[in-house]
């Protein structure tokens, strides 16, 4: 009986305390959570300067380029696994021999003068890329020139390639321009063209007016466009506002005159991070760092072993490299195709830092320190281990390049290191093929197409891009088959096999990809910034971004009797 007592005491009390809770609790208490609405203002401060907001001109100004995402419409956009989505497109197909695109346009698509969008302005705007005073690079003008286009009514275009070439949807994202307003103006005058201030575009946002302060372009506004095709966003107007750098960007935020800052250079990371209320976001750059080697160096033989190379990239610390000279923003690479696309293959073999393992690798295979003595080990024939390291004179690739000295000569590794201006690295050196060893950075940006055929076929051995004149048949057949071939699934399988081959040959040595900052303030909600192919991709979900306008009640549990 004692034993059941205690136990209708515990319960009695469990009672009396649940009754308390339940009177004393004030009634209508709810918790509020941010409600979506429209209307609001976004402001953001761009680091850098107006130029001209014509898509057709935009290709070195990464601030027109932003506010030309929102302006401007594209035939398809790419997602951030890198596979296109229509855009401006309604439909898109391709024939089975990869040879003939077919693509229509939405019907309900309007310029913000409210005239039509149809087939003749994209025709218009291929004519003014293919031109040979276009701004757009000489390959891009080439291509274009190749390929026969056909309007097979005011909504559909027919393109026929003189040949497959998967990557093909790249040359696609280009923004359309209003033939009706710059028919008239010949692409040698197009820098000049009234145009390129106020702009006419078709996409979610209209250009309302430029802010000019003391004479200067300090800024402009955009309002949303009404007869948009695509999905209304939250937010009424954005505005734009220019900066020098990322430091009077921030102080422009600290004042209030902005909710964003479009880019947050390392200089200034820290103190962002410190700001109450400043969130951060980061998304993977289309770039990657590396250490080329020149493989076909008669006096550096040695860099033609497999072996060594891998004992090179296991004694690099790049995770410390990252940390000390990206301050973190920065994911180590693995190969030259980019971690969460469509053609990554997450099985790669990785390199694990591991210095005690990279000595016993170069041991392994007869890499040395000579019975005389010394520091720097030799190979078989008696060949020291010296290599000469080209790099970029600015300050994080001297530091960089400094790091990577002071990790290879701990295994026994003579670097010597030379700063060069980028374009003599490049011109003089890697064109030539007159180097060693080359820290430098690849870029891809605006071409979400995997396609590493220019950097590693072994045909661009010779005069092209393959700078490590790697010459391996396998690797090369994959990378040929894929680019001609438009099943994704087929695709997926030869880069899948092009990285494992990559991965055991190391004929680079990945260091990381970079990571682009940019700052929110927190009463600007909905944002995600995907894995970039531009900086603009940030723009990519600003349809769901919205302001806290308003809150609306949690979902209260109710009691059942």
């Amino acid at each position: 009986m004692k034993k059941l007592r205690w136990q209708f005491l515990i319960i009695l009390i469990t009672l009396i305390i649940v009754g308390v809770l339940l009177v004393t609790q004030e009634p209508g208490q709810q918790i509020f959570l941010p409600q979506p609405a429209s209307g609001g203002v976004y402001s953001e401060a761009l680091v850098g300067s107006i130029s001209r907001l014509n898509p057709l001109l935009e290709q070195n100004n990464a601030p027109d380029r932003d506010v030309n995402r929102l302006i401007f419409s594209s035939l398809l956009r790419f997602d951030a696994r890198g596979l296109p989505v229509p855009d401006l497109a309604s439909a898109m197909g391709v024939s089975q021999d990869g040879i003939i695109y077919n693509v229509s346009l939405r019907e309900n698509a309007y310029w913000h003068d409210g005239q039509p969008v149809t087939a003749e302005d994209v025709l218009f705007t291929i004519e003014m890329i293919k031109d040979d005073s276009s701004f757009f690079p000489a390959d891009v003008r080439e291509l274009w020139k190749k390929i026969e286009i056909k309007q097979l009514n005011q909504y559909t275009l027919q393109f026929i390639l003189p040949e497959p070439f998967a990557p093909f949807f790249d040359y696609l994202t280009f923004g359309i321009v209003p033939r009706h307003i710059l028919e008239g103006t010949p692409a040698a005058e197009m820098a000049a063209a009234p145009f390129n201030l106020s702009p006419i575009g078709s996409g979610p946002y209209k250009f309302d007016r430029l802010i000019v302060e003391n004479g200067q372009v300090t800024g402009l506004e955009l309002s949303l466009f009404d007869r948009y095709y695509g999905s209304s966003a939250f937010i009424e107007k954005v505005v734009f506002r220019y900066f020098p750098n990322s430091q009077s960007a921030l102080e422009a935020y600290r004042e209030g005159e902005v909710l964003a800052i479009s880019e947050v250079s390392l200089d200034v990371l820290n103190q962002a991070l410190a700001i109450p209320g400043l969130s951060s976001y980061s998304g993977r750059l289309p770039e990657m760092s590396m250490i080329l080697l020149n493989l076909n160096n008669p006096e550096k033989t040695f860099l033609q072993d497999e072996k060594l190379r891998r004992a090179l990239l296991t004694g690099l610390n790049r995770q410390r490299i990252i940390d000390r000279f990206l301050l973190g923003q920065g994911i180590i690479a693995d190969g030259p195709i980019f971690p969460g696309t469509w053609a990554f293959y997450d099985g790669i073999e990785r390199v694990v830092y591991d210095p005690e393992a990279a000595i016993n690798m170069l041991k392994a295979n007869g890499y040395t320190i000579p019975a005389e003595g010394g520091t720097v080990r030799a190979d078989k024939d008696g060949n020291p281990l010296k290599i000469t390291l080209i790099h970029p004179d600015d300050a994080l690739h001297s530091a960089i390049a400094q790091y990577i000295f002071e990790n290879w000569r701990d295994l026994g590794v003579e670097v010597t290191l030379e700063a060069l201006p980028y374009e003599q690295l490049v011109n003089d050196r890697l064109n030539t093929r007159n180097y060693d060893a080359a820290l430098v950075d690849m870029n891809l940006a605006r071409t979400p197409d995997p396609d590493p055929y220019p950097f590693w076929h072994q045909s661009e051995a010779v005069g092209g891009q393959n700078y490590s004149q790697w010459d391996n048949r396998t690797a090369s057949e994959f990378l040929e088959q894929a680019r001609t071939n438009t099943d994704y699934a087929v695709r997926t399988r030869l880069y899948r096999n092009f990285q494992v081959v990559f991965a055991k040959e190391l004929p680079a040595l990945p260091l990381f990809y970079p990571v682009y900052s940019y700052a929110v303030d927190q009463q600007v909600l909905g944002v995600q910034v995907p894995p970039l192919f531009d900086t603009s991709d940030r723009f990519q979900t600003f349809a769901s971004w919205y302001l806290v306008t308003r809150r609306a009640p949690e979902p209260t549990v109710e009691i059942q009797e």
